[in-house]
């Protein structure tokens, strides 16, 4: 690696523990929620009504084992919810319960308060500018992947 892409990406990797505590000490989240995997649970099925635990575990990069034993920990605290699929007897589809939903539209609300602090401080072509330039690295990486 050269030294500015090397020196770069230390620079992003601090930016990216500041933009983590962003917001922290305002946050009005209180949730029962204490694992960043649980929470990714809930984003992708309150995003995603029906899926499966074999979809999550493909989208979220995760073994079928671990969203099996979280969603059973999800369901247990009144998050979510399993029923048959009705087209394949041995898989079931997930939803959110309306508990989970609350929480889920919370921690968008966070998110999107936090990224709002973050962006105020540019001017609409700056704020234009820094996403597209995110998109184009991320496209980039992605297909790389």
């Amino acid at each position: 690696m050269d030294n500015n892409l090397e020196e770069t990406a230390n620079r992003f990797l601090r930016l990216s523990r500041r933009l983590r505590r962003l917001g922290s000490e305002d946050s009005q989240l209180e949730t029962e929620i204490t694992s960043p995997s649980h929470l990714a649970l809930i984003e992708y099925a309150g995003s995603n009504p029906n899926c499966g635990v074999q979809e999550i575990a493909e989208a979220l990069g995760l073994s079928t084992p671990t969203v099996s034993i979280s969603v059973r920990q999800l369901e247990k605290s009144g998050l979510m919810t399993r029923k048959p699929d009705p087209t394949d007897g041995r898989a079931v589809q997930l939803s959110l319960t309306v508990k989970g939903k609350e929480i889920q539209e919370n921690v968008r609300s966070f998110h999107c308060q936090k990224f709002q602090k973050l962006l105020s401080g540019l001017d609409p072509e700056e704020r234009e500018n820094l996403v597209r330039l995110l998109e184009k690295a991320l496209d980039a990486a992605e297909k790389e992947s």
